[in-house]
């Protein structure tokens, strides 16, 4: 049975009170992966919205181990927690490498290649806001196409954003997901999953930040449904190589009509200035991506 709010477990590893902005995903994200971890985790984090969230010594927001690494290092220390915890036959505890877009797809990235290349048993998961919002909304390699920054205040980002499940793929890992906050019970069930498979494991979270995409800190559930919605974020698992859709994408699978990828933006003050022929091209960009992942979901589902 899939979880959801009535059938999640009561015990909470997240403190009332913590320093994170007002509306910030990312406590939404690590109550629930936390719930599904049973509070059995060593966190590894780099410098990032999640360390503002667990706290400054001596105080903390979390009840779990939290380890504060180098921004580059993130995965290369939590591979060492998990050989030391191997060691002591301790392999009941996960270690998970938690990191925004920024300390994962590029500062941390290789040391993320490196873990999953040696099938460290790490469970690696990025919350993607989008920008490095932790030191001033600056663009990175995440950042979505025409979007403003303070380093890209004027036109916005003239790139599309890197596709980092598909990097991770291409390592062979045994666990690949995606998530969002706006579908809470989807994530546990995912982590709850990967937490029982051995080797690297890779949870890609889309994390709407309300100060950094500029919307009213009360919309951030809203916003994080819209971009499954409108189909700018797709909910999906590779599990050994298998690709299926899942939750809320899954039933969208069944429709011919959706929201276009405007109804997402327009409500984001970081695209007040797209003007029309970038918007055609994120809208061409999720149509194609979807048209792949149906297939792929199809094609899998077929064997």
């Amino acid at each position: 049975m899939a979880t959801n709010a009535l059938n999640l477990p009561e015990n909470e590893y997240l403190l009332p009170g913590n320093r994170a902005c007002a509306g910030c995903s990312v406590g939404i994200v690590f109550r629930h992966l936390s719930k599904a971890l049973e509070g059995k985790a060593i966190f590894v984090v780099p410098a990032s919205c999640f360390t503002v969230l667990c706290g400054m010594y001596p105080t903390a927001s979390v009840t779990v181990p939290v380890m504060n690494s180098v921004f580059p290092g993130t995965a290369a220390c939590a591979s060492g927690i998990a050989a030391s915890l191997k060691k002591q036959g301790r392999e009941d505890i996960t270690v998970v490498a938690m990191a925004g877009d920024g300390g994962t797809a590029d500062i941390g990235i290789q040391g993320l290649s490196g873990a999953a290349e040696r099938n460290a048993n790490v469970f690696f998961v990025c919350y993607d806001n989008e920008a490095y919002m932790n030191t001033g909304t600056q663009r990175s390699g995440l950042t979505p196409l025409g979007a403003r920054t303070s380093t890209t205040p004027t036109l916005g980002k003239g790139q599309f954003p890197k596709d980092m499940p598909a990097i991770v793929e291409a390592h062979d890992v045994p666990y690949i997901a995606t998530a969002s906050p706006g579908y809470p019970g989807d994530l546990y069930d995912k982590v709850r999953k990967a937490r029982a498979i051995f080797g690297t494991r890779y949870m890609h979270i889309n994390a709407p930040c309300p100060a950094g995409w500029q919307f009213a800190p009360g919309q951030t559930v809203a916003m994080a449904k819209s971009a499954v919605e409108t189909r700018a974020f797709i909910l999906y698992e590779i599990e050994n190589g298998k690709f299926r859709l899942t939750g809320r994408s899954l039933a969208l699978a069944g429709k011919d009509k959706f929201p276009g990828i405007s109804e997402f933006l327009r409500h984001q003050g970081r695209f007040s200035k797209l003007d029309e022929a970038l918007a055609a091209q994120l809208q061409a960009r999720v149509e194609e991506r979807w048209r792949q992942a149906v297939a792929r979901h199809i094609a899998c589902e077929q064997q």
